[in-house]
């Protein structure tokens, strides 16, 4: 992620503000790990500002207000995708065929 990026992600405040413990990020399930990262992922690739994906989440959010949070990431996260034409197999050709070694 570019500093720019983590700075804008870092920042959101309100009811986009990322869930954290202690400055953390916190996930309860792996599913909400990957889907932040993709949309990172969706937004670095596509050299778009973070605005592009933080106004979708705002939207979500506001359609639901009692979704929960990563429920509404995921929402917004398909819309931004949907918008600009990604497809699976996209995010296929994008998706690492193995795992890192730890």
């Amino acid at each position: 992620m570019t500093a720019e990026l983590d700075d804008a992600v870092a920042s959101m405040e309100g009811a986009t503000a990322l869930p954290r413990d202690n400055g953390e990020l916190v996930f309860a399930a792996p599913w909400e790990a990957r889907s932040f990262a993709m949309a990172v992922a969706l937004v670095e690739s596509q050299g778009l500002e973070w605005d592009a994906f933080r106004h979708r989440l705002m939207a979500a959010i506001a359609d639901d207000p009692d979704r929960p949070y990563f429920e509404s990431w995921s929402a917004a996260l398909e819309d931004l995708a949907l918008s600009l034409g990604v497809t699976s197999a996209d995010i296929d050709a994008a998706t690492p065929d193995a795992r890192a070694p730890l």
